[in-house]
């Protein structure tokens, strides 16, 4: 499922998901309940779509923030059943969203994310597909633009991808690096990774902890945000270094001591995984 598939913004990137294969059961845009879109057909709620409120592999596709209400507002509830391109939601409202997941055993991928992708299987969000090729490196960002940028070198290095998974850079997010490194070890079809974290927050070091203790492949990773000044936030809002901790320096060095082999520059970041492999 899609939300907001009538928008401009959904409809574009509803459709680029059909044409790669992703099969697309409906679509969600309160008010527009009984008309289609590419013959998907939209409902005014998930609810009026499944029946009774059950969890749905969607994406969300939301963009501005909506005004605020005394109960949950149209994208928080949209979380709820999605791998969620959703940004601007509120922190108190994203807690309760992860919690109800959670407490149903349903995987969130996002929020403030590109969303996940199969190559030549199924693409949930908005990468563009045609940059990805199936292949054995595993890719996890906090950064929607880097990963595009890390898949299309690994491509043009002839390096196809396993899966690809933007975790996003809000405070509150599903699945974090740690989460999908362990999936990525056990996933025969994953030869190496790429790690890409950025400044704020103490993910990245608690990814070298794990990797440290448990990774059986090789990772490359890179760290955005190396000249941010301290106390400034560089476009996410997880991407802020509060009383001096969550720095890139730190990140980088807990990575490297963890054996994780550091891309110098973005630019990079395709070769140092081939020089990684060997």
């Amino acid at each position: 499922m899609t939300q907001g598939i009538t928008g401009a913004t959904g409809q574009f990137h509803t459709k680029a998901c059909k044409e790669y294969g992703t099969r697309m059961v409906a679509g969600v845009t309160p008010g527009k309940g009984g008309t289609s879109f590419e013959d998907i057909p939209v409902f005014d709620s998930v609810e009026k779509r499944c029946g009774r409120p059950r969890p749905t592999p969607a994406s969300s596709t939301c963009r501005r923030p909506l005004p605020p209400t005394p109960s949950w507002n149209r994208r928080t509830r949209a979380c709820l059943w999605s791998s969620a391109i959703t940004e601007g939601v509120p922190v108190q409202d994203m807690m309760r969203v992860k919690r109800y997941l959670k407490e149903r055993g349903t995987v969130l991928v996002g929020p403030n994310c590109p969303g996940v992708i199969t190559p030549g299987e199924c693409k949930i969000g908005i990468m563009p597909g045609h940059i990805h090729k199936r292949g054995t490196i595993g890719v996890i960002s906090r950064s929607g633009t880097l990963t595009y940028e890390a898949v299309d070198q690994l491509t043009r290095l002839g390096m196809g991808q396993s899966t690809c998974v933007g975790i996003g850079g809000d405070p509150i997010r599903g699945l974090n690096f740690v989460d999908v490194l362990d999936r990525f070890n056990d996933d025969d079809e994953t030869e190496a990774v790429v790690l890409i974290g950025e400044i704020g927050g103490s993910a990245e070091q608690d990814a070298a902890d794990w990797i440290r203790a448990h990774m059986k492949k090789p990772v490359v990773g890179f760290i955005v945000g190396q000249t941010a000044p301290p106390g400034k936030r560089m476009g996410h809002a997880g991407a802020i270094i509060s009383g001096g901790k969550g720095t890139a320096a730190e990140k980088v060095e807990a990575l490297r001591g963890a054996g994780v082999h550091m891309a110098p520059s973005p630019a990079d970041i395709g070769q140092t995984m081939k020089e990684a492999l060997g």
